[in-house]
């Protein structure tokens, strides 16, 4: 790509491009922008597997690879995957709305491919953890600016629908490393499983060449001026009129980034230590995944018939709700079905925050917003694993984990209604002619 056009205008020459629209107007969503939006949803596919094969191999890697690891530097390891993502997302939502969208969408891909294929020839702890870290930057970077590129490839008033169903990759990439798993780990062993995200780097990223455009003007192009009255940058974020809901999105984003990826990371350990073998410990994990991709489906519907912050706030209550049941020891049944709830509230809401923040901030600063949003939230993935781990290792017991999750998940419910009389009130974010707008 040699230049690129204004935010509202995608390149006509593009492979796969959509039609070219004046600025102010729509995107019309052309066959070309839907398999740029389908490019992006295998990427974050791609980012779900490599992100949860970690909670998939987890206890491979304590009682097998001889590293020594105990419960409680499991858990760091685990943690190291999310601090890269807390890094990747700052930074390359920064960079998307800076150098564009399409380039800094495929760097981080090839990054997350890469470094997870190394992890399977790592020698050590160390090493290990080094490359979960480096991993972790492009599977952090790739989901903001993702979704940034396709809220401006898709009409507004499917923006909110079309982010939350991106989302769902996440959740199916995660299943795919439960079913994966299942097979693969006891006939390969665990190295095998970072091995599959050699089919992202020669598949997926040799379509998102072809297929991705690029919908950001360089600094310096004939949308200068715009840029000059419209600064983008995370200084931006944190004055008026946004200040209040940026950092009321980052604070949900952590509490609900905690609920979800403590849950990713330790559940087949969890349901180890509660009795359970390996493959029935995978099989728990692949209902909290599916429960999530059923969630992504159902927040999409929901978010759409009453507004994003309002079925959150209901998501991340369920979340609690049935994290809170599985205290009490109930059936196997039971146990099955609110992992599914589980799956549905922690990652729907999670998908709903991205949809609000992608709805309602301009154009010029999506990518940062969305990246300020996961970023911070990262926080909340990064504390997790550390937490599960040192409450198993203080004696507390599984039940622990499932309470700490659960209140994360009340937190966020109270976050977001906050956020929701924010927007309602006068200081919320006023409407633009870039197309954000309030609740």
């Amino acid at each position: 790509m040699n230049h690129t056009l204004p935010a509202a205008v995608l390149r006509r020459s593009s492979p796969g491009a959509v039609a070219a629209d004046t600025p102010g107007t729509a995107p019309r969503f052309s066959k070309g922008s839907a398999l740029a939006v389908l490019v992006c949803w295998l990427l974050v596919v791609f980012d779900g597997y490599d992100l949860i094969v970690y909670g998939t191999v987890q206890s491979s890697l304590i009682s097998e690879a001889g590293w020594g690891l105990t419960k409680a530097t499991a858990g760091t390891i685990g943690s190291m995957a999310f601090l890269g993502m807390m890094i990747g997302a700052v930074f390359a939502g920064r960079m998307a709305d800076s150098w564009g969208r399409r380039r800094t969408i495929l760097g981080c891909a090839v990054i997350f491919s890469i470094f997870t294929i190394l992890c399977a020839f790592a020698p050590n702890a160390a090493v290990f953890g080094a490359l979960r870290l480096l991993a972790g930057i492009g599977l952090g970077g790739l989901v903001p600016s993702a979704n940034a590129l396709v809220a401006e490839l898709v009409p507004a008033k499917w923006r909110s629908t079309v982010a939350t169903l991106m989302m769902s990759g996440v959740p199916i990439g995660g299943s795919l490393a439960a079913l994966v798993g299942i097979q693969m780990i006891p006939a390969f062993g665990w190295e095998s499983m970072f091995l599959v995200a050699v089919l992202a780097l020669v598949i997926v990223v040799p379509l998102g060449l072809k297929c991705l455009p690029e919908t950001l003007a360089p600094v310096g192009g004939p949308d200068k001026a715009a840029t000059v009255k419209e600064p983008s940058g995370f200084s931006s974020l944190l004055r008026a009129p946004y200040l209040g809901v940026s950092v009321l999105f980052a604070v949900a984003t952590i509490a609900t980034l905690f609920a979800w990826y403590g849950l990713g990371t330790w559940l087949p350990n969890l349901m180890q230590l509660a009795g359970y073998n390996l493959g029935s410990a995978l099989t728990f994990a692949l209902a909290l995944n599916l429960g999530a991709v059923a969630g992504s489906v159902i927040t999409a519907w929901a978010g759409t018939r009453f507004g994003p912050i309002p079925t959150a706030i209901a998501a991340a209550a369920v979340a609690a709700g049935a994290l809170v049941v599985l205290v009490i020891g109930p059936p196997v049944g039971v146990v099955y079905f609110m992992l599914v709830l589980a799956g549905v509230g922690t990652h729907g809401t999670q998908c709903l925050i991205i949809a609000a923040v992608a709805s309602h901030y301009p154009d010029h600063l999506r990518g940062t917003a969305l990246g300020w949003a996961l970023g911070t939230g990262r926080i909340g993935a990064v504390v997790a694993p550390q937490v599960g781990g040192l409450l198993l290792a203080a004696g507390l017991g599984v039940n622990s984990n499932f309470l700490a999750f659960a209140g994360a998940a009340a937190i966020a419910a109270v976050l977001l209604a906050a956020v929701g009389l924010k927007l309602k009130s006068k200081l919320s974010i006023s409407p633009s002619p870039t197309g954000a707008s309030n609740v």
